[in-house]
């Protein structure tokens, strides 16, 4: 077992609070966004086996069999496929979307063959892989997630009465079951139309319409449908996102729900603390809320043009794991559990690697050899794949367990 030293990403939307409070710090007075627990290259763990701090990374490419498994190296390849954080926000992040993982391969690639530096502000592709993700709540957590159906999206604009919205919410008045002369889906691409329209309109008459609009959101129900949108246009009165935002569906979470998001679902946290639990990859597509390179061609052919509500997760009982509860994803390279341990101890097994965080209370782990690690809140611990039993123990503690399906 090794107790991770891990690093705190600093960006502008990051609560400047909520991380310190988590890891018993002092605030600095300055925004505190995410905390990465994992082995991705821009921001590795760090582990002390007697010899001092050593990169998680590096600790997995000198021995991937040792410290991932066989099962995970031939499944996966010789790196940890995940990446787990801790999200806190502040402020909404960008309005955003991942790519598939051919899209990622193709284009990472394309990126480097232009020749862009890895930390060009201008590039999309960070690495080669995909990034589907799933968030949890800690506490009450909202977000933007998905499509609204284009008639639904249609009504909330319109009822804001801002006339350079009219050309959208015409292209956005279209039947649920209507289809398109050559047999498309109307609703896609009525959506493909609007998200187009908007970032790709020029300057000018972007900013009249980014104008009435925040004009228009002010005046209206703090409680209403608008609120979540109005909130967004308060921080970002000159967005473009403050509009695209109205095409997204508002998800609001209790503490223990979660989301999961597949490639080319757009999305945006609003407010909240979370885990995050992500394929090992650092990819985004930004559609708005965001000073930040913004790619439309590139954006267009990741987003997937799928109205609907978001589904919720809730967690599932693990019958072999007394005590975990699972949530339920449809990919193998991240799997998401949680224990409350409430005096009564439970076993994890170790035939995969993990990454054990406690956010409640605290957490004693003890090998199989007799070897323990006491974590308190907001500590997190990786546990090579040796094949051995953990027994974890605590009262009115909360452990979230990050490993993958093999």
């Amino acid at each position: 077992m090794d107790r991770l030293v891990n690093t705190v990403r600093p960006y502008a939307w990051g609560s400047l609070t909520a991380l310190p409070e988590l890891l018993g710090q002092e605030p600095t007075g300055e925004p505190q966004a995410e905390l990465w627990m994992g082995a991705h290259p821009g921001d590795p763990s760090r582990a002390d086996r007697g010899d001092g701090p050593r990169r998680l990374d590096e600790l997995i490419a000198a021995d991937p069999e040792g410290e991932l498994g066989a099962a995970s190296t031939a499944r996966f390849g010789p790196r940890l496929p995940f990446l787990f954080k801790v999200l806190a926000a502040g402020l909404p992040l960008s309005i955003q979307a991942h790519p598939t993982l051919d899209q990622a391969r193709a284009g990472f690639a394309a990126e480097n063959a232009l020749g862009l530096p890895l930390d060009a502000s201008e590039r999309s592709y960070r690495d080669a892989n995909h990034k589907p993700e799933m968030v949890c709540a800690l506490g009450e957590f909202e977000g933007l997630c998905g499509f609204r159906r284009p008639a639904d999206a249609a009504a909330l604009m319109a009822a804001l009465a801002v006339p350079a919205l009219k050309p959208l919410i015409e292209l956005l008045s279209v039947e649920e079951t209507g289809n398109t002369e050559d047999g498309g889906d109307a609703e896609a691409e009525a959506l493909r139309g609007a998200l187009a329209t908007v970032l790709t309109m020029d300057d000018a008459t972007a900013e009249r319409a980014v104008r009435e609009t925040v004009a228009a959101l002010a005046g209206t129900d703090p409680d209403g449908e608008h609120a979540p949108y109005a909130r967004i246009a308060e921080d970002f009165p000159d967005d473009r996102g403050v509009i695209v935002g109205m095409l997204l569906n508002h998800v609001r979470l209790r503490a223990g729900e979660a989301l999961y998001l597949g490639a080319g679902v757009p999305h945006a946290y609003l407010s909240g603390v979370c885990v995050e639990l992500q394929a090992n990859s650092d990819n985004v597509l930004r559609a708005g809320l965001t000073p930040k390179h913004i790619d439309v061609p590139e954006l267009l052919k990741v987003v997937l043009f799928e109205p609907g509500a978001p589904e919720v997760v809730r967690p599932v009982p693990v019958p072999a794991t007394p005590g975990e509860q699972l949530y339920p994803v449809p990919i193998d390279e991240f799997r998401l559990s949680r224990f409350e341990l409430d005096g009564v101890e439970r076993e994890v097994d170790g035939r995969t690697p993990q990454i054990l965080l406690c956010t409640e209370g605290a957490v004693r782990l003890t090998a199989a050899d007799g070897a323990v690690l006491d974590l308190a809140r907001g500590q997190s611990a990786f546990l090579p794949a040796t094949g051995a039993t953990t027994r974890l123990s605590g009262t009115g503690s909360t452990l979230f367990r990050a490993t993958v399906t093999v």
